[in-house]
């Protein structure tokens, strides 16, 4: 008698994955981590605890031959007994998957169509909650899940028959087969990334590195000679690098053990098309389907739904917090008497950086900026010295245009550069290599955006309404974040009955903001700005 299959419908995984909302936001959600095979973003095999942003969808092929000479036989224990005809074969596989809340991925994936009496189809689903509030910055922690269903077979056998890890119909795979319990039609998981940022300011590159582990697929048939390359009892990990191309292009290079396989493979990301290629099983020895090893093609759409647009991938994430200070004095050290020498008067001013710390100087009535305890003239010490951060000032794209696009919607300028303070605003997203920041209070869709133009002063940046909305702007909120207009010029009005200290806090103020506003930096020649060193 054959027995029921054990399945576990699509409404129920919805309902698991609803129960779970009340975890708190998740503490990172990327479009920087590529396209698995078959479920949603990821390495190749394995998941990844970050997830999708809120609305990005992705749509993934991947296809790959398997090529052995001739296939094995086994019998219900899973000793291989003869050899059947060469088996040959193109092995295609489709998903979707959706990002919802910042803190949830899910989808559904296609891993075989076809007759019952040929296995029948196998439309499964899965989904990911990432578990560790937004202020964890370089460490992710998700629990998953994945469920595909069984093939059939038409009835024809009398075994409870198990998706393998392929993901295609084999009649070699039962619950039972060599004495052992073969469960993997439901793969729950858990699973840690951990991001390490590049060693310069703005490197161009960061490094990933999962580890995790699960049940079903990545552990079921662990004690299978011909299923086997070799087995870690459900443990999987990997590493990629991602190297940033400049112009939102982004090139993944990745390599995993998936609990059964060693696999690698090359992903490039052109600003939402993802085209890549991938090695499965590189210690195979092409004993059987699964021990053999396996080439092939991945093709991927990322697309946000908020806009209506492709998704590129996002920034590597800010700079390391440093600021650049003049270099220490050699080890032999001449001390000479020396003329005592008056100090300019200042007034203090505080600076929030590109690099989301702040440092104090004094700024001059005329327009000199003084740095360090003896107050020395940052002029004097250029080029060598300079406000460490990428800064927008300068950039065509920000003169000419008035529009950027971050956090998966279009922004733009609202009003004059402002001062906030460092400690009401934290970095969110990147544009054109510049960081983007937005109020500590604020989550996405965030109401106001932060862009550095200069060391001091940032260029706010409010939601465009969508198409065919009224012209009067939404009053948009930036509780938590101190700041002020800056202005260049006072009207003639506003020097009425002025007393002499207030009209020259006044020749300080613009003075400030000359300065400010000429702070020079490089281009790197891909439209991101360095601090001169």
């Amino acid at each position: 008698m054959t027995r029921p299959h054990r399945r576990l419908s699509l409404p129920g995984i919805a309902g698991v994955l609803a129960l779970t909302l009340h975890i708190a936001p998740g503490s990172a959600q990327t479009l920087r981590v590529p396209s698995s095979l078959r479920y949603g973003s990821g390495l190749l095999h394995i998941p990844v605890a970050s997830v999708l942003p809120h609305l990005v969808v992705t749509g993934t092929y991947s296809g790959f031959r398997v090529s052995v000479p001739n296939l094995l036989i086994v019998d219900r224990d899973g000793e291989g007994f003869a050899s059947g005809e060469p088996f040959e074969k193109w092995m295609s596989d489709g998903s979707v998957a959706i990002g919802l809340f910042n803190r949830v991925e899910a989808g559904a994936t296609l891993q075989h169509f076809g007759d019952e009496a040929g296995g029948g189809r196998m439309v499964g689903a899965f989904g990911r909650i990432s578990v560790l509030p937004s202020s964890v910055r370089y460490l992710d922690v998700a629990a998953g899940l994945r469920y595909v269903p069984a093939p059939g077979f038409g009835g024809r056998y009398d075994h409870d028959f198990q998706p393998n890890r392929l993901g295609y119909p084999d009649s070699r795979i039962f619950d039972g087969v060599g004495g052992e319990a073969f469960n993997s039609t439901l793969t729950p998981y858990v699973v840690a990334t951990a991001r390490l940022p590049g060693l310069e300011p703005d490197p161009g590159y960061d490094v990933t590195l999962t580890a995790g582990w699960g049940g079903g697929m990545f552990s079921a048939g662990g004690e299978l000679e011909f299923y086997r390359a070799g087995s870690s009892g459900g443990l999987f990990v990997g590493s990629a690098v991602h190297l940033s191309m400049g112009r939102g292009r982004l090139v993944n290079v990745m390599a995993e053990y998936d609990g059964f396989d060693a696999n690698a493979g090359v992903q490039l990301d052109l600003g939402g098309l993802r085209l890549g290629a991938f090695s499965l099983g590189l210690g195979g020895d092409a004993q059987s389907t699964f021990r053999t090893a396996r080439f092939g093609v991945l093709a991927s759409v990322a697309f946000c739904a908020g806009t209506a647009s492709p998704c590129g991938p996002g920034p590597h994430g800010p700079a390391p917090d440093t600021v650049v200070l003049p270099a220490p004095p050699p080890d032999t050290v001449l001390i000479e008497r020396a003329p005592a020498t008056e100090r300019v008067p200042g007034t203090p001013v505080t600076l929030c950086l590109a690099t989301g710390i702040e440092v104090e100087v004094s700024i001059t009535a005329a327009g000199d900026t003084l740095v360090g305890p003896a107050g020395v003239a940052i002029r004097e010490l250029r080029p060598g010295v300079d406000f460490a951060g990428t800064y927008a000032g300068g950039e065509d794209w920000f003169e000419q245009s008035g529009r950027v696009a971050a956090a998966g919607r279009e922004y733009e300028k609202s009003g004059q550069p402002v001062r906030p303070a460092c400690s009401g605003i934290v970095p969110v997203a990147g544009y054109e290599g510049v960081p983007v920041f937005a109020a500590t209070d604020d989550a996405e869709p965030y109401q106001v955006l932060y862009l550095p133009v200069a060391p001091g002063l940032w260029q706010r940046y409010t939601p465009r309404p969508p198409p065919g909305a009224g012209s009067s702007p939404r009053r948009s909120s930036t509780s938590g974040v101190r700041s002020f207009a800056v202005s260049t010029s006072d009207s003639s009005s506003s020097q009425v009955r002025r007393s002499p200290a207030s009209r020259a806090r006044a020749a300080v103020s613009r003075s400030t903001v000359s300065v400010l506003q000429s702070i020079p930096s490089k281009s790197d020649g891909h439209g991101a700005r360095r601090p001169i060193r």
